[in-house]
């Protein structure tokens, strides 16, 4: 199983951007959480297998109507949270 940890930034948040990942992850199947920062980007953790991560990295580059993603860059650190069975928001 792989896991994709990103930070994604621009207009990625009020936007329902967290919400869209979620519905996103959850048809592709795949574990994990998505959180806003305090600094106005969305971070996203998530495990699949590979293909599935391929396309979930493409559906966060979109995003959904309103939100405009400048930037999807890898994530340093260590997870904030275990990634769950059922792909969650976390507040």
């Amino acid at each position: 199983m792989s896991q994709l940890h990103v930070r994604v930034s621009g207009v990625v948040q009020g936007v329902g951007f967290r919400w869209f990942v979620r519905e996103r992850a959850r048809r592709l199947g795949l574990a994990g959480w998505v959180r806003n920062l305090p600094d106005g980007s969305v971070e996203v953790a998530a495990a699949g297998n590979e293909k599935q991560l391929q396309l979930f990295r493409a559906e966060l580059q979109q995003g959904p109507r309103g939100a405009a993603v400048e930037q999807l860059q890898e994530a340093n650190g260590p997870l904030v949270q275990p990634l769950s069975e059922l792909f969650g928001i976390i507040r």
